[in-house]
C-alpha cells in the first residue's frame, strides 16, 4: 500500500495544469497533517510538478520533458529576472517559443509578435494591448505598471504581463544565458534517456523459485535479473553465478545478491558506467526515491550512449570544450604534434584579465594527456598534480605548451610541463599518473566493443586490474566437450551452462 507521501505526490500529479494548491488544502482534502502535506509539496516542486511563486502562491505546472530543456516556461522567466506577476498568473506554465524586443512601430511590431512569444517592451501600454491580442506574453523593463484593462486582457487570455526593475538589455542577456545554460544540461545523457522501462524489464519476486530463474532465462535469453518483493521494492539481484550447483526448488531470495547498488532516473550515464567498470557489474536497476524499480540499465546500453554521444556536435560548448576545441585547431596548424598553441580568449579570464586559474589547470592536464598518447604510452589516471604559476598570462595572449617526459615505467609515469608567454616561462606543471595500457587492461565488454575503449581510458573509467581480475574470469578445468567441468548440480543446470560456453 502507498505510503501518505506517496498518495500525496499523486493527487498533485493528477491535478490539472495551472491549477493552485496550499498546504492546508492538501492537508483537507487527503485528512493529512500539515507536516506532510507541506513536505510532499516541496518533494513533488523538486520534482518540477509544481512551482512557487512570489505573490502569487504554489501552482501545479506542467513536468518539462527532455526534448524540451532549451525552452523556458514563462514562469522561468519570473524567476531568471525576479520578475513580478501583474496579470494572467494561470499561464506561467506555458512554453514561449521566442523573444521580440519592441525597439520598434506597432505596425513593425506586430509583424514579429506571435502567439507563444514574449514581447519585451517598455511602458509603452498599446505594445502590451497589441502583444496580448497577438497571443504573445508581456515583459516590461524598467519596473513599470500598465493599465488596469490591459491586466484585464491578460487574466481572460492566459497570457502573463511581467515586470522588471532591470533595463532591456540586462534582461536579454540574463535570458540568453539561461537558454545556454538549458543547452548545456541538454547535452548531459542520464539513465532515465537509456533504460530499458519496468514495462519491458524482466524481473523475479522474492517469493520465486530458482527453477522460475531458469524459465526467464529460456524466454529472454539473458541471466541477469533484478529480484523485487511484493511492493516492487528492489531486493536483490540474481545471476547465473548465483544459481549454480543450487537445487532448483530452493526459494530465489536465499541465493539471491541482496542490496545490490542501484541508480536513479537522474543519474547521468557518465557516473553509472563509472559504477559499473568498478565495481565489475553487467546491469543496473534503476529505482525512484522509495526503492522501488522503474527498469534497468546494462553496460552495453550505457557503453553505446556514450559512443553516440562523442558523436554529436556540440551545441552548449563548456570551458573543458573550448580548451579542446582550440588545441585540435592549433594541432591542425603545424606538422610538429607535439608542439602546442593555445590562445586566451575572453572565457579563460578571471576578473583582472588574465588566464583563470582553472583553464590552466586544464590546459595542463589535456595537452599532458595527448603527449601521452602520441608516445603510444595509453592513457593517463592522474594521482597528484602540482601548478607553479609564475607570471600571469593577459588575455589574447598567444602561448606555448611544452611537456616533456621526466620517468616513465610499465604503470606509472612522470610529466613536467612548462608554459611559454613570447618566450618567458609563465607557468610550470609536474604530473604524476597511471598509464593504462589500452591491450592489457581492458574488461572483456569493452575489448570485443571497438571504438568504445579510447572514452572510458580516457576518463579514468577503466579500473587499472589485469585482464583477468578485473572481469572476475575463473578457469576451471574443462571436459570432455571441451566445457567447464562442473561438478554437482542438476543436469538442467549443467546443460544451460554448456550452452552458455559453446555459444561463447
Amino acid at each position: 500500500m502507498a505510503t501518505k507521501h506517496e498518495q500525496i505526490l499523486q493527487y498533485i500529479n493528477e491535478l490539472p495544469v495551472g491549477e493552485k494548491i496550499s498546504v492546508r488544502q492538501i492537508a483537507k482534502a487527503l485528512n493529512v497533517s500539515e507536516g506532510t502535506a507541506y513536505r510532499a509539496i516541496k518533494d513533488a516542486e523538486i520534482k518540477g510538478y509544481v512551482s512557487t511563486i512570489e505573490r502569487v502562491g504554489t501552482i501545479r505546472i506542467e513536468q518539462k520533458k527532455k526534448e524540451n530543456i532549451e525552452k523556458l516556461t514563462f514562469l522561468e522567466v519570473v524567476n531568471i529576472i525576479d520578475g513580478q506577476v501583474l496579470g494572467g498568473k494561470s499561464g506561467l506554465y506555458k512554453t514561449l517559443t521566442k523573444f521580440v524586443i519592441g525597439a520598434m512601430e506597432l505596425e513593425a511590431m506586430s509583424k514579429y509578435t506571435d502567439p507563444g512569444s514574449l514581447l519585451i517592451v517598455g511602458n509603452r501600454t498599446d505594445a502590451h494591448e497589441l502583444a496580448l491580442r497577438s497571443g504573445a506574453a508581456v515583459l516590461i523593463t524598467g519596473g513599470f505598471d500598465t493599465k488596469d484593462y490591459v491586466k484585464k486582457i491578460a487574466d481572460e487570455k492566459s497570457l502573463p504581463v511581467i515586470s522588471t526593475s532591470y533595463d532591456t538589455f540586462t534582461v536579454a542577456t540574463m535570458i540568453n544565458r539561461a537558454v545556454y545554460d538549458q543547452l548545456i544540461k541538454k547535452e548531459i545523457i542520464l539513465v532515465e534517456d537509456i533504460l530499458t522501462p519496468i514495462e519491458k524489464t524482466a524481473y523475479l519476486n522474492t517469493t520465486d523459485m530458482v527453477r522460475d530463474w531458469y524459465r526467464k532465462k529460456r524466454e529472454t535469453g539473458h541471466s541477469r535479473f533484478p529480484v523485487v518483493d511484493r511492493n516492487l521494492k528492489v531486493a536483490g539481484i540474481v545471476t547465473s553465478k548465483d544459481v549454480m550447483e543450487t537445487d532448483t526448488d530452493s526459494n530465489i531470495e536465499k541465493v539471491m545478491t541482496k542490496n545490490p547498488i542501484t541508480v536513479s532516473e537522474k543519474t547521468s550515464v557518465t557516473s553509472a558506467a563509472h559504477m559499473m567498470v568498478w565495481e565489475g557489474i553487467e546491469i543496473l536497476p534503476v529505482t525512484d526515491d522509495f526503492n522501488r524499480l522503474r527498469g534497468i540499465v546494462s553496460r552495453q546500453d550505457v557503453l553505446k550512449e556514450l559512443q553516440m554521444t562523442q558523436r554529436q556536435p556540440q551545441v552548449g560548448e563548456t570551458i573543458d570544450n573550448i580548451v579542446t576545441t582550440q588545441l585540435d585547431a592549433s594541432s591542425a596548424k603545424t606538422e610538429d604534434p607535439d608542439d602546442f598553441q593555445f590562445e586566451v580568449t575572453p572565457q579563460m579570464t578571471n576578473p583582472l584579465g588574465t588566464i583563470s586559474y582553472g583553464v590552466f589547470t586544464t590546459l595542463v592536464h589535456e595537452t599532458a594527456n595527448r603527449f601521452l598518447r602520441s608516445r603510444k604510452k595509453g592513457d593517463m589516471i592522474i594521482e597528484s598534480l602540482t601548478v607553479y604559476f609564475i607570471k600571469p598570462v593577459q588575455l589574447e595572449s598567444m602561448i606555448r605548451i611544452v611537456p616533456k617526459i621526466l620517468d616513465s615505467g610499465r604503470k606509472s609515469a612522470k610529466i613536467d610541463v612548462e608554459v611559454f608567454n613570447q618566450g618567458n616561462l609563465v607557468g610550470k606543471a609536474l604530473l604524476m599518473c597511471q598509464l593504462i595500457e589500452r591491450q592489457r587492461y581492458v574488461p572483456r565488454l569493452l575489448r570485443c566493443t571497438p571504438g568504445f575503449v579510447p572514452f572510458f581510458l580516457h576518463f579514468g573509467l577503466v579500473k587499472p586490474q589485469p585482464f583477468e581480475t578485473a572481469c572476475d574470469i575463473e578457469k576451471p578445468e574443462r571436459d570432455k566437450n571441451g566445457c567447464d567441468d562442473i561438478s554437482g548440480g542438476s543436469v538442467e543446470q549443467k546443460q544451460f551452462i554448456h550452452a552458455e560456453q559453446k555459444n561463447k
